[in-house]
């Protein structure tokens, strides 16, 4: 099973990319919204990887976060929803926007991807409403928004997030608050604002 790759970014088209090993380029597909986010060709990228085995096609999805890839690989397991619906879902809502629409019994927001009727969206509803939670991913999370970090980042980043608690949010939405926010050099009061900004505070 092929899980992450790191490598250079060659090429993106669509919603397909091309990223370059030291003897092996892998072409992979990926949800739009994280498309967006990637940066230009010619920079070093890590993306977690799904292997897809179909008859005899191979093809491999791929994703930022491996919270991401967690919600495609139980998206897939749905009945009517194959990689590619998964991948418009994803393309659509973020994890945290999915789990809750589930959890709400939201069809008509899922039923807004492509190629996801309102029946579909039901039976996924009805399928992953007690395999999921809002606090899903967490820790996967976590370890996204701390890596790379040095430690007075991370210092600074861990008080914000306490003061968020304190506040009245969950340990689930701070980190969600928390993550792109710059910390470089910056006080945790700065930190904190940027992030209620954010939240909508």
């Amino acid at each position: 099973m092929i899980s992450m790759i790191r490598g250079i970014l060659s090429r993106i088209e669509n919603n397909l990319i091309e990223i370059e090993t030291e003897t092996v380029g892998f072409e992979i597909l990926m949800p739009l919204s994280d498309i967006e986010k990637l940066p230009a060709p010619g920079s070093t990228v890590r993306i977690y990887t799904y292997l897809n085995v179909r008859e005899e096609e191979l093809s491999l999805f791929g994703f930022l976060t491996r919270d991401e890839k967690d919600l495609f690989t139980r998206l897939i397991t749905v009945s009517g929803i194959g990689p590619k619906g998964a991948l418009g879902i994803l393309s659509v809502m973020s994890p945290p926007d999915l789990r809750f629409a589930i959890l709400a019994g939201d069809a008509k927001a899922i039923a807004k991807a492509p190629g996801i009727g309102q029946k579909t969206a039901q039976r996924l509803i009805i399928e992953l409403k007690d395999k999921v939670s809002l606090d899903d991913g967490l820790a996967s999370l976590a370890e996204d928004f701390t890596e790379g970090r040095t430690p007075e980042d991370q210092s600074a980043r861990s008080e914000a997030a306490a003061a968020l608690t304190v506040l009245g949010y969950s340990s689930s939405e701070a980190l969600q608050a928390l993550n792109g926010v710059e910390t470089e050099g910056r006080s945790v009061e700065d930190i904190l604002k940027d992030a209620l900004k954010k939240l909508g505070r």
